[in-house]
């Protein structure tokens, strides 16, 4: 009976062996991100409060449980924010794919012009599962800091006709990068927008879906 007990446990240890090798082996394969800021501990996030595109409120809460794609722009951007957001649009299929509690957040840096009639109007242009936020620059400006991003606000030079300035003539600069939280509401990735002359800043997609789907997997490992 003795040889009989040694057997099974001799086996059990062989079988754990086994399977904590293969646990080891596999968590060895995970592929790292590429092309994004990956942080190894995720950023926490102070509180906020914003208002969306149809006026409720979006606190930390509203990050619990999703993959969150973050975007800093406005509705009077001539460019970045138009482009962007219809890559996301482009690639929002293959962002559910790979993680079907995805969302696409885009927080306004430009409160005084961005209301919520006219965010409503504009996220719902890229896609109507895009969301919008809005909040005043106290709440805002430390937010944008929190994730790693800031925005400036800048004037337009004057028109060539001679023609003043007025409270809603100027530019707000911000980054074209996009922030990743994770579904614990941290910041798990920064992905940088490539810079080429002449050219406006944008995130490659093929990059951006190859990199989160390894953030994903490297999270539910």
């Amino acid at each position: 009976m003795n040889k009989a007990i040694y057997g099974i446990i001799a086996l059990l240890s062989i079988s754990a062996g086994a399977v904590g090798f293969h646990l080891i082996k596999q968590t060895k394969t995970l592929p790292a991100a590429e092309f994004a800021l990956h942080y190894q501990q995720a950023r926490p996030i102070s509180a906020f409060t914003f208002t969306d595109e149809s006026g409720q409120s979006f606190n930390n809460s509203q990050l619990q449980g999703k993959w969150s794609l973050v975007f800093f722009g406005y509705t009077s951007c001539p460019d970045v924010c138009p482009i962007t957001l219809q890559n996301l649009n482009f690639i929002y299929e293959d962002l559910i794919a790979i993680a079907s509690n995805s969302q696409v957040l885009l927080v306004s840096v430009d409160p005084k012009r961005d209301t919520q009639e006219k965010l409503a109007q504009y996220i719902a242009y890229f896609n109507a599962d895009f969301k919008a936020l809005r909040a005043e620059h106290d709440v805002l400006f430390p937010f944008a800091r929190n994730l790693g991003m800031m925005y400036a606000i800048t004037s337009k030079e004057s028109s060539k006709d001679g023609a003043e300035e007025t409270d809603e003539s100027y530019w707000v600069d911000h980054s074209a990068s996009l922030v990743l939280i994770n579904p614990a509401g941290k910041v798990a990735a920064i992905f940088k927008a490539e810079q080429v002359i002449g050219e406006v800043p944008t995130i490659n997609n093929d990059k951006l879906l190859s990199d989160y789907q390894k953030i994903v997997a490297l999270y539910q490992q």
